[in-house]
């Protein structure tokens, strides 16, 4: 049974065994939402590096999507703070706006328009001319393989391909920092390569980036630290390696055996 781990928003302190570096751009600090008395966040504290794909993992009600709605500035803070590029999400949740882009689970398209003109429309939505909107359009469906599909209704498009244009919403106003929910659910195996090299694109820009999902073999791949979350607290971070370290051969063991060792095997409904 693998413990749970201490952590701290201190510069330099110890992260499940690494050092926290000088170079957050996102520092979250004893973050904390109740509802009706109820916390669903109850002191959370991790911290993003410039350009890391960071992995926020946890079962069903842990608090995952709580903690992303208050990042991202749709749902007030009980208490604690968000600090992203030196900009506070308690006190300055407009400046905030400016840096994040949101990539929700839920496809936020009109599906009788065309991908280009989605695109546009969210474009112009985050302030952009009609210009830049469609300059910016038009370099997002290309960076997610849908340059040749611009002007096709999205109703037409696959699963996948939803997927894709919602990704490229997310990406209209150039965000510092982007969340991604759960991208890749429902998609065929090429889409899903396709959003893979994407976001490893984005990473390798100096995009920083919040991912979350419930396959266990992505966070594997992509993000270079996890914090597992339960019962509204972050119970584990560190390195995909070091956490399964701690439960043998990191070889052999994966990510899925530590997610279970550490929040147990019993049935989360969704709520």
């Amino acid at each position: 049974m693998v413990k749970p781990f201490r952590t701290s928003t201190r510069k330099g302190s110890q992260w499940g065994g690494s050092t926290v570096p000088e170079t957050d751009f996102v520092l979250v600090q004893d973050l904390r939402k109740a509802f009706n008395g109820h916390m669903a966040v109850d002191g959370v504290s991790f911290n993003i590096e410039k350009g890391e794909i960071f992995g926020l993992l946890g079962p069903n009600g842990a608090g995952k999507t709580t903690t992303i709605r208050m990042m991202a500035t749709t749902l007030p803070i009980t208490g604690g703070d968000v600090i992203i590029g030196g900009h506070s999400v308690h006190r300055n949740p407009a400046e905030v706006r400016h840096l994040i882009g949101v990539c929700p689970q839920e496809l936020a398209l009109y599906l009788e328009l065309s991908a280009l003109d989605n695109l546009v429309f969210f474009g112009r939505m985050e302030g952009l001319s009609k210009a830049e909107a469609l300059e910016a359009a038009m370099r997002n469906l290309e960076l997610v393989g849908l340059a040749d599909r611009a002007k096709h209704r999205v109703a037409k498009f696959s699963g996948g391909m939803k997927r894709r244009v919602n990704l490229a919403i997310a990406l209209m106003n150039k965000p510092e920092l982007l969340f991604l929910d759960e991208p890749t659910v429902g998609v065929d195996p090429q889409s899903r390569n396709h959003i893979f090299d994407t976001i490893e694109g984005l990473r390798d820009q100096g995009t920083t980036i919040l991912y979350t999902t419930h396959y266990m073999e992505e966070a594997d791949r992509l993000c270079r630290r996890i914090a597992v979350m339960d019962a509204g607290r972050v119970i584990a971070l560190d390195t995909p390696r070091n956490l399964k370290s701690r439960l043998g051969d990191p070889d052999k063991v994966t990510l899925e055996d530590i997610f279970l060792d550490l929040t147990g095997r019993r049935l989360r409904d969704a709520g």
